[in-house]
This record gives C-alpha cells, structure tokens and sequence, in this order.
C-alpha cells in the first residue's frame, strides 16, 4: 500500500533544478504589464492631495488607477469588509496602498510609484498596547472572556500565588517566493487567476466581486507556492484585485510581484502578544485556579484578528488541566500592518503564556519545571497504544473516575473537580478531553534524551563555569485540529481514471512546499492499490473543485486526504461491480493490490481493469466530498468543542549562553512527535524539523522594530534575522511517536503534521531562561521576554546577578 510510505516530495527533484514552477516563471503575454503600489509614508492621517501626474508621465507607464477611478473602492478584506483595495482619504500605516501603477516592466513601475506628489495631514499614530487601551482603540466592543468556575475564588483561597507577564513579538512570514498573481483576461470579460495563495476560493470570490461578476466568471490556478506559513491566506487578495482591475481596464494581462522590501512593509505578521497572568497553586505547584489577560496588537484592519485572538485563547491550557480559569482577551487596532495568519494561527502565543507560568511555578515552590509540568498534566484517557491496523475501528477510551481534593488557606476552603460529569476533565472551554497521551510520550522523550542525567550534568558545569552557562527544558504540546470557523471544516476533490490506468487527480488544498501534494496522492493510489506515481497530481484550480477552504489550520491532509479518498473509493466500487458482476461474484471478493485486480480467479493488471470498464460504459470519473464530523463550537459564550482532535508531542532543548555577551546556541533537541498513523514519515518529519527551527526563531533572534513615526525598521533581510542553516541545533534527533494512532476516524488514523511541531520550539526559550537562572542565587525568577535576542539575555542576565 502507497500509504504510509516515505516517499520523497512530488516535486523534489524540480526544486533543487531550479524548474519547479511559480507565479512570476509563468510564460506571459508579450504585452503583459507590470504593476506596483504607491504607499503612504505616515502611519496615521488624512491624504490632503495627491498628485499623480509625474507618475502617469513616467517612463513606460501605461495606466495609473487611484480613488477617484474607483467607485467604489473593491475591498480585499477576508471577511469584515473594512480593508479599500487602496487608501480612501484616510491612511491608517506607513506601506498603506495609495494608488496602483501599470507600466511594460516590473522595474518601471517601481520607480513611477515614487513620483507622486502627496500630502497628508498627519495625526499621532497608536503604535503601543497602552496607548490602544487609552483611545479605546479595538476590535470589537470590549474585551473577550471566557470563564470555566470561579478563577477569582480559586485564586483567593489558594496556599500560594504567582504574578506575572510576559512579552513575545511578531514574526515575518519570510516566504521564499514573495506575493504574487498573474490575470489574464479572457472573452465575455472573464478571468483567469495565477495567484500564490493558500485559498483560492477567497482569490476567486474578491476578484469576482471587485469585478462585479459571478464567481463562475473568474477561474484560479494555484499549482505551488514557494511558503506560505499562513501569509498567503488572505494577504493575497490586495495584488489579485489590483491585477484584475488593471486587466479590465487596459485589455491586457497584468503582473504583481513585491520586492523583499515592498512585501515586508505592506505585508501583516504574527500577532504579538502581551499575556499578564495571576495563578493560584498549592504547595506542590497544583494550579487551583488561574486569570490570563491576553493583549494583542492587531494592526490597522481585522483581518483575521477574531480567529487569531480565539485561538491563543483556545491553547492557553495547552497540556494542563485548569479547574477554574478566566482568560480575557484584547484584540487592539493599532497603526501598523495588519497582523494577520501565522503558523499555529495564535496557539503558539497562548501556549507560551502557559509555559511560563508552569516554568514560574517550579521557580516558586524550587522544583523541576519537567516535575511541575507532569503534575498538572490532564489525567490520561487512553489505553496503552496497540499495534496499528489500518481502517480498524478506533478503541473503546475507559474514563477516568471522579477525583476531587480540597484546599484550605486561612478560613477559606475550595473544592477542586478535577473531571466532568462524564468523567473526563475538560478545557477552560469546557471541551473534554479524550485522547490525551503525554503523559506515556513524555516518559519515552526523558529516556529517549537522557534528559535527568543530562540535567545533572548541566547543574555541575554551571557551579564550576562563571562565563559560559548551559540550560536545559522539556516543553510539551497540545494542539487543536480544525477550524474554529465551523463552515470551512470541509473540502472536495475530483479524481478521473483514464483508460490507460493512469490517474488525474485534483483536490482543494494548495502546496507550499509541505508536502500536500504527494501525501493526497498516496491516499488515491491506496484507494485503487496502485504505486503513487500513476497518480498525476495537478494544479488546485477552482474550475475543477469549487468553494474550497483555505489550506490552513493543519487540515489540508485531513480534508483533502478524505475527500480525495471518498471520490477514489467511488470508482473503485463501480469497478469492482462491474467485474464481479462479467465473473459472476460479489463486489467484496474482487481485490485491489499490487498493481493488479483479482477476481474469481483471473488477474488483470490495474491498466486492464480500467480498460474493460471503459468499454462496458462504466463511469470512471467522481467527485468526492468531506465534511469534518463533531464540530461544535459558541465562540462568544466560550463553549464546545471546536476541534475534531489534538496533536500531542514533547521536545528537549539544551542551549549554551555566554553571560558576557548575550551571544547563544542550541546545542542539542530531542523531539518526540505523534503524528498518529503517518501517510508519509519522511515528510511528516520534515516537518517537525522546519517547525521547530521556524518556532525557535520567532523566540530568538526573529525581532520586528517599529520606530515612533510607525515605520518599520526590520523589513530586510539585512536588519530581520531568520533562523540560517548555522542556527539549527547541533544535535537534531527527531522521531515520529511509534504508539501514536488517531482515536478519531481520520484519513488512516492519521494526525495533522503542519502547525504542532512549531510550538516545539518554546523548549529554546525556557532553556535559555533555565541557562540564565544558573547566574542567579534562585532569588527571583529571569523574567526573559520573547524574543530572547542577545541584548534580552544579557539584560537578564545582568538581573539575575544585581538581585543575587
């Protein structure tokens, strides 16, 4: 079975040849043009004139269109219709649209951007959390909160509380491949659409609507993107529309392309985030209750701020039953790019607040943080793993029974549930939990990393070196899988079967590089018991499959995957009918494997089977269609269950600082992941590898820096620093969980291997802040922010040592 084989990606061999296709390699038009935007140069303020005259006379431009040519200005938001394709008198971020420039080449339209004569009436720009909370400027009405029990009362009555906040930044998408699309104007004034984007559907449903036309009236073609990472779900449009507007005006085809420059300053980021926290625990380190205030930046637009927001919301738990907890939630506007998706899409930054305050706690009570972690564990639901079967039926889960203790401080006593009425613990949205297996995959990462061992060692060579201190973690994670926004938990494909035995298939998920592509594949061919390379993988193309989701939120193996693997299973049984029926047997008892179709004993090559079916007139050709099932989910109210399942895994970093400089380096990471069922090991660790490199940048050297004017000062690679091939761990032993298999009835029992392995990376931080606790006396705890750059450790380092 191609299942479960680690077959190399589909189009390996045509990225490291340099011919692997993307947007701006397409062969065009020889009068395609090139087109650009005007920006603003303020963050805040009213456009008081525009002069765009020098522009239309410049060297080889064509056309130019601003405000006053569009009416009404088409918006490009993803949702909340408060994004104009271009400024409509207001500028709300310096890199804000103006208007867009048409010349004969990418470079000519560039340098006419720059010519127009503007003038604003600038206004003081909201750049901070604090000056967003004193204008009241936010999304949304108030702050979001959702409760689970009394967190206040917990907290009161708790023997010990820890305060606390912390700090974590942005991060760049930084996507090889920059923004593009390519229109192309066709008759009856239709459209085709090239676009790098991870949703279609939304490329093809805001250009129709720029357009005034129907969405049968524009086709989108996406074949590959060189990244995404969740920048490409909705940052996509603005160029899209912008080509498409130009292509009806002029008659021509239309290119975008930004420069590093260009796509850095228009572009949204990550959300950073500033989590404050109040946690009451006993005298173990049990958290009895917890208050989170999470406070985010949004930027100028919403975007999908709302979703960001829930989601950080969602995992600010992470692997840790919370008996009482309130978590509030600000999203704030702000006079910067509109933050928009970034892998993990906001779990990461409510995990990390939970991981320093579990990091917090061990500090409070003089534990070891891995000790504190396993102690407020969610209580394990799931019998010891078994051998995996394929399509077996997923096990029976015992819960666990009803336990409860109480706690007293002074006159004050507090009952602690720990599990529900259907006796398994649930959520801070009050989801139970069914499937949680860290607690046996943790036990198999401390052995698997000689992690106490190398603690030891580590404690003895911080007493004896003054300049040079080594930290150690163990983190784990916990990540929801499915969209909070119930609808787009579903997802179609189109598979034919020629009668050659060759195979076309087309579903509506995007490849970004991860490997989508080639997994989607192998479930087809397992579906007919073929190899995966009869299986022609083409271009995501809305023409074929219709309203797809965005390739996001991890699920874009398990939607596809299933819809691909219902339309196969489709023609297979129709064959099988067919045959059985001419050999006088049953459907049942006619085999798919090996490349072959046996049937009352006659063995016909797959290439034969389809043939005969061919010529009986049987339909070779289905569309298959999935729709996530136990989805439910009240985001105001902060109830249900909003994902299918969660991914689990477990990491181990050692890092080494030098106390004198800030300087640092990963040393060594051991990580431990449970991909369920794997379609593809070598991919899926693939994966985990590059998460975990991206997730450790974000918290160490990937800083965004705004000036006071709200200018930002990181938008090269020369002043923003990715993670390069030197900054990966020294050591990097990463290993799919051999036990894991999905509970729940996936694609092949599998688990969702795009977004999880990301927040592995938070082990890099908490190891950098164990390493800077070796500085101190374990009076008072580093308070490390993210990212830990050198100048932050340094910084706290030179704490540690003040208060020791």
């Amino acid at each position: 079975m191609s299942v479960a084989k680690p077959l190399p990606h589909d189009a390996a061999p045509l990225h490291v040849s340099g011919k692997a296709r993307y947007v701006d390699d397409i062969p065009v038009p020889a009068n395609t043009l090139s087109l650009a935007f005007g920006l603003s140069t303020v963050a805040r303020g009213r456009v008081t004139s525009l002069d765009l005259a020098p522009v239309r006379a410049a060297e080889g431009v064509v056309a130019v269109l601003g405000p006053e040519d569009l009416h009404p200005i088409p918006d490009v938001s993803p949702g909340a219709h408060d994004e104009p394709l271009i400024a409509d008198g207001v500028v709300h971020y310096v890199g804000h649209p103006l208007f867009i420039v048409a010349a004969t080449s990418h470079r000519a339209a560039r340098r006419a951007a720059r010519l127009a004569r503007v003038t604003y009436g600038e206004e003081e720009p909201i750049l901070s959390v604090e000056a967003a909370l004193a204008a009241g400027s936010r999304f949304e009405q108030g702050p979001v909160t959702w409760t689970k029990g009394d967190a206040d009362a917990a907290i009161a009555a708790a023997p010990r509380v820890v305060t606390g906040r912390i700090d974590m930044g942005g991060q760049e998408h930084f996507y090889l491949e920059g923004q593009a699309a390519l229109v192309l104007p066709q008759e009856g004034g239709d459209m085709i659409v090239h676009s790098s984007t991870q949703h279609p559907t939304e490329i093809q449903h805001k250009v129709a609507e720029a357009l005034d036309l129907p969405m049968n009236a524009v086709r989108v073609e996406v074949r590959r993107m060189g990244g995404g990472f969740g920048g490409k779900e909705s940052q996509g449009n603005h160029l899209a529309v912008a080509c498409a507007l130009m292509a009806r005006a002029t008659g021509r085809p239309c290119k975008m392309r930004y420069d590093r420059d260009d796509d850095m300053t228009v572009t949204g980021k990550r959300h950073d985030f500033r989590i404050d926290y109040r946690v009451g625990i006993d005298e173990e380190g049990r958290i009895l209750g917890i208050a989170f205030d999470q406070y985010t930046r949004a930027g100028w637009s919403q975007d999908l701020t709302l979703a960001v927001a829930d989601r950080a919301m969602l995992h600010a738990d992470n692997a840790y039953h919370l008996p009482a907890a309130r978590i509030t939630s600000h999203r704030l506007k702000t006079n910067m790019q509109s933050a928009t998706a970034y892998r993990g899409f906001g779990g990461p930054q409510g995990m990390l607040g939970i991981e320093r305050v579990l990091d917090h706690i061990a500090h409070a009570v003089g534990r070891d943080p891995l000790e504190i972690r396993k102690l407020n564990f969610y209580a394990p639901t799931r019998p010891e793993a078994h051998p995996v079967v394929i399509g077996e039926p997923a096990p029976e889960t015992p819960s666990p029974e009803v336990q409860e203790d109480r706690v007293t401080s002074g006159d004050k006593t507090v009952t602690r549930v720990h599990v529900d009425p259907d006796g398994l613990q649930t959520t801070p949205y009050h989801m139970p939990v069914e499937d949680f297996v860290l607690h046996e995959l943790v036990a198999e990462l401390e052995q698997m990393a000689d992690y106490h061992a190398r603690r030891d060692a580590i404690r003895a060579w911080n007493r004896v070196n003054p300049l040079l201190k080594r930290g150690i973690a163990l983190t784990p994670v916990k990540f929801g899988i499915s969209f909070t926004l119930t609808h787009l938990n579903q997802a179609g494909a189109l598979v034919h079967v020629y009668s050659d035995g060759s195979i076309h298939l087309n579903h509506g998920g995007t490849e970004m590089g991860q490997g989508l592509f080639q997994k989607v594949a192998q479930v087809t061919a397992a579906s007919f018991g073929v190899e995966a390379d009869r299986v022609k993988i083409t271009a995501t193309d809305t023409g074929k499959v219709p309203n797809t989701s965005a390739t996001a939120a991890s699920s874009g193996s398990d939607l596809n995957g299933m819809a691909a693997k219902a339309a196969a299973d489709t023609i297979r049984d129709r064959m099988a009918a067919h045959l059985a029926e001419s050999h006088q047997t049953t459907p049942e008892k006619v085999r798919f494997s090996g490349g072959r179709v046996e049937v009352a004993g006659e063995s016909y090559s797959f290439a034969e089977a389809a043939a005969l079916c061919y010529q009986h007139r049987v339909s070779l050709s289905s569309t298959g269609f999935y729709a996530t099932p136990k989805i439910t989910w009240d985001r105001l109210r902060g109830v249900g269950r909003p994902f299918f399942y969660f991914a689990y895994g477990a990491s181990v970093t050692e890092v080494v600082i030098d106390t004198l400089t800030g300087e640092n380096r990963i040393l060594r990471t051991d990580i431990l992941h449970d991909a369920g069922t794997s379609l593809n090991p070598a991919l899926d660790i693939g994966q985990v590898e590059g998460g975990y490199v991206q997730g450790a940048g974000w918290l160490t050297t990937e800083e965004l820096v705004w000036d006071g004017k709200g200018r930002l000062r990181t938008h090269a690679p020369s002043t923003y620093k990715i993670p390069a091939c030197s900054d990966r761990p020294r050591s990097f032993n990463v290993h799919l969980w051999e036990k894991g298999r999905n509970r729940e009835d996936t694609i092949y029992r599998s688990k969702a291997v795009g977004e999880p392995p990301f927040m592995h990376g938070i082990s890099a931080l908490m190891a950098l802040s164990d390493a800077i606790a070796a500085c101190g006396d374990g009076s008072s705890y580093p308070d490390l922010h993210a990212p830990a750059t050198p100048e932050r450790i340094l910084a706290a380092v030179a704490q540690q040592r003040r208060q020791a």
